[in-house]
């Protein structure tokens, strides 16, 4: 939370040495509009939604959630609109994001390729879990990881939704980072990478 994309981009970018870059893969790092957050007894954060508390025991605010899903929904029309299949899309990120990708693709968009969620976590009641109580389809695969000593978004949390998630019909792999706090490792990055281009592997010329 109170990050930007272009600071995530950064980010990123110091841990590999050099921007997370594909050949044939465009990376988008969407900025969350500032809002006031209730955890930080209400100032104004660039956060993707709003939470009662950070914890996985309490509702979520789904107004806040439902309307950010709204928003990135029309970022990944602009990219089918560019020429983009949807089962070449993954949306994925770090913390909060990851809690949002979550509910964007199995909420929205059961149809994208794929889903990261790195340091993340869903709330026990969560509407994701109550969408895919009802849900029929294939859906997108969950890449999921995790800091075993993160102090602010628990591992059990993230391992729980992971639980979760699979008993509802998700392929979720889980990653653990033994002493990586709330943060993102060298490894895992290039764990991400590696999954990423299996996801999106480069599409064979097609001949006739």
């Amino acid at each position: 939370a109170g990050d930007t994309g272009q600071g995530a981009r950064t980010w990123i970018k110091q841990i590999l040495n050099q921007d997370m870059a594909f050949q044939h893969i465009r990376v988008i790092y969407p900025t969350a509009p500032a809002r006031p957050y209730t955890p930080m007894k209400g100032a104004l954060s660039t956060v993707w939604f709003d939470r009662y508390k950070i914890s996985n025991d309490c509702p979520e605010h789904i107004e806040t959630i439902d309307a950010m899903c709204r928003g990135l929904t029309d970022l990944i029309n602009d990219e089918i609109k560019n020429g983009i299949t949807k089962n070449r899309i993954l949306v994925g990120g770090f913390s909060m994001g990851g809690g949002m990708a979550m509910h964007l693709a199995y909420r929205f968009h059961q149809d994208v390729a794929g889903v990261f969620a790195l340091s993340s976590f869903l709330n026990k009641e969560s509407a994701v879990y109550q969408a895919l109580g009802r849900n029929e389809g294939v859906l997108p695969e969950l890449f999921q990881c995790h800091g075993t000593a993160d102090e602010l978004v628990l591992c059990s949390w993230g391992e729980e939704t992971n639980k979760m998630l699979k008993s509802l019909g998700v392929s979720a792999s889980f990653h653990t980072f033994p002493n990586l706090n709330h943060e993102l490792s060298r490894t895992e990055i290039e764990k991400l990478k590696t999954w990423i281009v299996k996801k999106l592997p480069i599409e064979e010329a097609k001949t006739n």
